[in-house]
């Protein structure tokens, strides 16, 4: 069976629970949404394939639970991490706050070449706005991060905030993927040359055969 993508990258969701996580993860990967809130339960993930510059790249998203409980379980995926996702509610001050200990851990737990992105979620609930778009950028700015709004309700965004988290990633490993590109295409050559001497082979034999 053919392979279906070309290299594998790791995505980390992190923030408070009750941010939205998973409805944006769930609309990103499905094109659905449920509004209705059930919490994440330790980790969870999807998958989805990307096309990039020629390179088909199948980023699995880990969506992981906010509560503090579950934090111990969410450490160990850090460093396994290429992407990570912070991800705050603009309704909720205290889901921006916490964003310092976030980053803190990821500091301490994940790879020096990760690269990472600030959603505000939610940005379709305006009238309930306690985190200003300026706070956003400022703090993104702050931490070296790009920064998006987005609506896992309306989709706005959500697609442009993982595409360039992947393209992020794909940059800063793109001489890892160019090896391992260029050890594909080996392979592909010295095995489609095996083919072709084994199909000559054939053809002598049965010349041979023939010639009897």
């Amino acid at each position: 069976m053919a392979k279906q993508y070309d290299v594998l990258f790791r995505l980390l969701m992190l923030g408070d629970s009750g941010v939205g996580k998973t409805c944006m993860l769930r609309r990103f990967t499905e094109s659905e949404f449920d509004p209705s809130h059930i919490s994440t339960i330790g980790v969870d993930f999807k998958m989805k394939t990307l096309e990039l510059d020629g390179i088909r790249v199948r980023v699995q998203i880990w969506d992981t639970a906010g509560q503090e409980r579950y934090q111990t379980i969410t450490k160990q995926y850090y460093r396994r991490a290429q992407g990570i996702v912070f991800v705050y509610d603009i309704t909720s001050d205290s889901s921006f706050q916490h964003l310092m200990k976030w980053a803190g851990d990821v500091d301490e737990f994940a790879p020096d070449k990760v690269q990472r992105v600030l959603i505000g979620n939610k940005s379709d609930e305006e009238l309930s706005r306690q985190v200003t778009k300026d706070q956003g950028s400022k703090l993104a700015e702050t931490y070296g991060m790009e920064f998006f709004e987005t609506s896992a309700s309306t989709s706005s965004n959500i697609s442009e905030a993982f595409t360039r988290l992947t393209e992020l990633v794909l940059q800063a490993h793109h001489r890892d993927v160019d090896n391992l590109l260029g050890a594909l295409d080996d392979y592909l050559d010295n095995h489609a040359l095996e083919e072709e001497n084994e199909s000559e082979g054939t053809d002598v034999n049965t010349h041979r055969t023939c010639a009897c």
